[in-house]
Order: C-alpha cells, then sequence, then structure tokens
C-alpha cells in the first residue's frame, strides 16, 4: 500500500469502562482492501457521545466492549490505500459517515445502509464479518490520531471548506435526511423543534429547500443562535404555547411540515397538535424513553404522516456542497476546539453547555 510517514503507534482516547476514559498508546491500525488509513484533523462532539460514556446505550451495545474508541463526526486525510481501492489516494481530504452497511442486503441494495439488515455482523466472536460497520458505535471511532474506513464512507471535502466544518457533515446530514423525508414545500412553512446543532443544521437546511418560513421551537442562548443564522419566527415554549402560536401564525391551518429535534418526550405530542392536516411530522431526535404519546386520533383524521430518521444516507454530498456555499453556516455552530488530551474537558463543556458551548471539536 502506498503510505506517508506513518508511524508505529498512535495517541487514542479510549473508554476503558462507563465515565472512565483514558489516553492510551495503540498500534496504527492498517487499512485491508476496499479500505484507507486517514489521519483524523478534526472530530466533532455528538449528543450520543456523552451519553455512551454514562452508559446510555447499554441497550444497544454501544459500545460493545472495552478499551473502545468513541468519535463519529470526523474529518481527515487520506495517508494509505488498502488493496483494490482505485478512487481515493493518499493525499484526499475527506469527511466520515458513521455508518458502512453491508452492500449486500436487501435494505442496503435500496440505498437504506443505515438500517442495514446485517447490522452489528462484524466478524467478532467468531462470526462472519458482513462488512457492516457502524464507526463510534459499534466499530473503533475517531477519538484518535488514524483510523481505517471502508471508502463507502467517506467523501471528498470541497477545497474552500476546512477540516472543523467539514467534520460537520455527520450531524448536518442527520438534519438533512429527516428534512428531505418531511419533503420541504417550496414558499410554504416550515417547524424545527429544537436549536441544537441538528435543528439549527435543519432550519438552515429547510431554508436552502425553499420553505417560505421557517419556525424555530426553543429557548435561551440557542435560540437567539437560530435567530442569527436565519430563523423567520422563533418561538420560546418558556414563555408561550408553541402550538397555539404556530397555529395562529398559519391562521389555523398549521405548518405543512415540523421536524422534530428537541429529544423532550412531549415533543412528538405537540408536532402532531400543529402540523396541517396532511402535513409530516419527521422524527430526527432519539428520546430517553422508548415510549412516546402521540394523538392518534388526530393523526388518523387529519392524515398526518409520522416519519422516523435514522443518520445521514446518501447526503453527503448535497451537505458538504451547502457547506461549501453557506447554506449551511458551519463555521457559526462551532464554539469551542480542544486538543486531543483535554476530550473530559471538552465533553464538560459540552454536556454542560458551558461558555455558550454548541458544537466541540477535537484535534487529534
Amino acid at each position: 500500500m502506498d503510505t506517508y510517514n506513518i508511524p508505529e503507534t498512535m495517541k487514542a482516547m479510549t473508554l476503558v469502562a462507563y465515565d472512565k476514559l483514558e489516553l492510551a498508546q495503540i498500534p496504527v491500525p492498517k487499512p485491508g482492501p476496499g479500505e484507507v488509513l486517514c489521519r483524523i484533523k478534526s472530530v466533532a462532539i455528538c449528543g450520543s457521545d456523552p451519553k455512551m460514556i454514562h452508559g446510555g446505550y447499554k441497550f444497544a451495545n454501544w459500545p460493545p466492549y472495552f478499551p473502545f474508541i468513541m468519535g463519529h463526526e470526523w474529518a481527515g486525510q487520506i495517508v494509505a490505500v488498502g488493496e483494490g481501492v482505485k478512487d481515493f489516494v493518499p493525499g484526499d481530504r475527506v469527511a466520515g459517515e458513521a455508518h458502512a452497511g453491508c452492500g449486500t442486503c436487501d435494505n442496503c441494495k435500496h440505498g437504506h445502509y443505515t438500517v442495514c439488515l446485517n447490522y452489528g455482523k462484524d466478524g467478532r466472536d467468531g462470526a462472519l464479518d458482513t462488512g457492516h460497520r457502524h464507526y463510534g458505535f459499534y466499530w473503533q471511532g475517531a477519538n484518535a490520531e488514524y483510523n481505517v474506513y471502508k471508502v463507502s464512507a467517506l467523501h471528498w471535502i470541497p477545497d474552500n471548506v476546512d477540516y472543523d466544518v467539514a467534520a460537520m457533515n455527520d450531524c448536518a446530514g442527520v438534519a438533512f435526511h429527516g428534512v428531505q423525508l418531511a419533503g420541504v414545500s417550496p414558499g410554504g412553512t416550515s417547524v424545527v423543534m429544537g436549536p441544537g446543532a441538528i435543528g439549527l443544521c435543519a432550519m438552515m437546511e429547510c431554508k436552502a429547500l425553499g420553505s417560505g418560513r421557517v419556525i424555530m421551537i426553543g429557548r435561551g442562548s440557542k435560540l437567539e443562535k437560530a435567530r442569527e443564522l436565519g430563523a423567520d419566527v422563533c418561538i420560546d415554549f418558556e414563555k408561550e404555547d408553541p402550538v397555539q402560536r404556530v397555529l395562529e401564525l398559519t391562521n389555523g391551518v398549521g405548518a405543512d411540515e415540523v421536524m422534530e429535534c428537541s429529544g423532550a418526550m412531549d415533543s412528538p405530542m405537540k408536532a402532531c397538535q400543529m402540523v396541517r392536516k396532511t402535513g409530516t411530522v419527521a422524527i430526527i431526535a432519539t428520546y430517553h424513553n422508548n415510549e412516546v404519546l402521540i394523538p392518534a386520533n388526530t393523526v388518523n383524521f387529519n392524515e398526518i404522516r409520522i416519519v422516523g430518521s435514522k443518520a445521514n444516507p446518501n447526503v453527503s454530498e448535497q451537505v458538504l456542497h451547502f457547506l461549501s456555499t453557506g447554506a449551511i453556516q458551519g463555521e457559526k455552530l462551532i464554539t469551542h476546539t480542544f486538543p486531543l488530551e483535554e476530550y473530559e474537558q471538552a465533553v464538560d463543556v459540552f454536556e454542560n453547555k458551558k461558555d455558550g458551548s454548541l458544537k466541540v471539536v477535537i484535534h487529534p
């Protein structure tokens, strides 16, 4: 394979037990057929990262073992390629996706690789390796100086996009997949619930796709950030009833589509109450309890469409284009950067929303 002065060992931030992180010196992995080795330049912290650290995903078996390297929102440079890799070469700047499907199951064949039917069948414990990967969740992630990736999980970064902004690809892609599933109505009214990073990206993407008016529901400094980034109307749910306000703004009709990005347990109910008849509610958030309430009769009588949205399949090229043109203002979402050695401090700043934190980026 072609190489780039690659050391034998590297620094990696490892989760060695729940709520216990250690900076380790470990061997640099080698790419196999159809894989590349990347020098990781930037990794953005996602809300799922502290939750995984605290054991919040035991039900999903994330992580599947210790020690484990997290990190799935990343960008970097290819430094070596494995056998059979033709489209990518050392020196290429790339942004990654967390998911790489097996490529052969029925869902993957239809482009739905984030819901691969061979999820988790990765060859450990003597099982057959189907080729499925979920980097940073079920397979070693990007919180290290180097990592190996399947080429199907990689996308070239536009020349005018830096590594920190390119690391927003996964977060913005999660938002965009949900926005696509909701189906933005050109000239219509879109509602986004939750002005976190995903919600803010969804808001900007709705604008880019021609929504006539985007309403953001949230509170505090993040709601102000939504206003700064172009939300047409901002509703503070602590000061007024968001359902009533949306109905007032739409002359009692309701929004054309609602993107639920907050994760609040009562938000799916409210989303269904504020969307118009025949409108769409996209569930982009995840919830601390699998069971949430919806107004079933309202959904039935009003022919409301509710769609689930998992991860970011088939959207990275469009998202990177949006980041390149400024349709998604990725640089305005990044509030803090830290070296890998200060990862625990970075997580604390992110998780506890210190100093107005929004997206926190690690530099391995």
